[in-house]
């Protein structure tokens, strides 16, 4: 399938590029840190046309190697890792103490121990980095903010493609000036964890962001790279939308969250399509960070209470969402959703992206096809 992507110039679509010439299908699945992503579900994408990825975040650098040698194992294929750039220290210890107060009655609860959030925020980056560097992947994406320009250009000296995670016009200017070779664009559709590079402590969480095609449209006019669109895709339809807003291909996280490869509990499967739940929203309750959301018992009740405080926030409220979803409960558990969340299908992985492209080619047919009355 031929597909136009992102060329030299702002604004002006070329040939392909160099990222587009790892994956015959415009379609990536989302790095889903947390269990989502792991080798089975990168595998089937990467054979079926598509851009796997692998998450590290929360994995030390050792599980993180293992998982590669695992996929490379499963495919010969190209595929991604994700990096999460390491983060300041929290604002206000207090804050987190305060809330730590507040979810006594959780640990009661579910007869748990709230978890040692004191602890070190840099997710073993450097670590993780070296070995990447040291045994290079084809391509490593950033979640959280942007690599320095010697880390971007050893790892482009090692014959790996970057991705940066943006979410504004300056984010995405402040990676290429780095010296990123691709911009990862997210809306605030997506599902998890919203990818700013500085979290506003001013801002509760639940702050209205740029929707995807709006910022797509800014970020294409504003700078020269190839651009991967995330936020709340799930159909080819959509794909063919953010192709002709001038991504070189849509990323995919919820859409296949619901496959049998992937990693997430049945719980967070069945919860995508449960009419129980209706809606989805941004919360730090969880994690410290605004994250998108299945709108639960727990967002209800913490979410307006949550401080701004990852990771501390995210390891203090480990052990609760581990004993929720241990005991089936789905109402303390972070069921990371995008907005298109009930679209999702129960599809082995290489199906749905089988499926995706034939909605795409299906959209580019009816956008193409002469109208009724026409002359021609």
């Amino acid at each position: 399938m031929a597909y136009e992507s992102v060329g030299e110039s702002v604004g002006e679509p070329v040939g392909d590029t160099a990222l587009t010439g790892l994956f015959r299908l415009p379609i990536v699945q989302a790095p889903m840190a947390g269990g989502g992503s792991c080798p089975p579900l990168a595998a089937a994408v990467s054979e079926a046309g598509g851009l796997g990825f692998l998450a590290a975040g929360y994995k030390t650098p050792a599980a993180m190697y293992e998982e590669i040698k695992q996929l490379r194992a499963r495919t010969s294929r190209p595929f991604g890792v994700n990096l999460f750039m390491p983060q300041p220290p929290a604002a206000d210890p207090a804050a987190v103490e305060v809330y730590a107060e507040q979810l006594a009655g959780e640990a009661t609860w579910y007869d748990v121990p709230l978890g040692d959030w004191d602890r070190a925020a840099d997710d073993g980056y450097e670590a993780k980095l070296a070995i990447l560097l040291d045994d290079p992947v084809p391509v490593v994406s950033f979640t959280f903010g942007c690599p320095s320009a010697e880390d971007l250009a050893a790892l482009a000296a090692a014959g790996t493609l970057t991705a940066v995670t943006v979410t504004s016009v300056a984010e995405a200017r402040a990676a290429w000036e780095a010296g990123a070779a691709a911009l990862c664009v997210q809306g605030v559709e997506a599902g998890g964890h919203q990818g700013t590079h500085h979290d506003d402590p001013r801002l509760d969480g639940t702050g209205a962001g740029a929707g995807l095609l709006a910022l797509l449209t800014e970020v294409r006019e504003a700078v020269p790279l190839p651009l991967l669109a995330a936020g709340g895709l799930m159909r080819g339809a959509q794909i063919a939308a953010v192709l002709a807003a001038g991504a070189c291909a849509a990323q995919l996280g919820t859409a296949f969250l619901a496959c049998p490869e992937s990693g997430a509990s049945e719980l967070h499967k069945r919860a995508l399509t449960d009419p129980l739940f209706t809606g989805t929203e941004l919360t730090r309750a969880f994690s410290g960070r605004p994250a998108r959301g299945l709108v639960n018992r727990f967002i209800r009740e913490h979410g307006p209470y949550a401080p701004a405080a990852y990771p501390q926030v995210h390891y203090l409220t480990a052990g609760l969402r581990k004993a929720a979803a241990a005991a089936g409960d789905p109402q303390a558990v972070n069921l990371w959703a995008g907005q298109g969340h009930r679209l999702a299908r129960d599809l082995p992985a290489a199906r749905l992206v089988e499926v995706l492209a034939t909605e795409l080619d299906a959209a580019r047919a009816s956008l193409t096809a002469p109208s009724r009355g026409s002359d021609s």
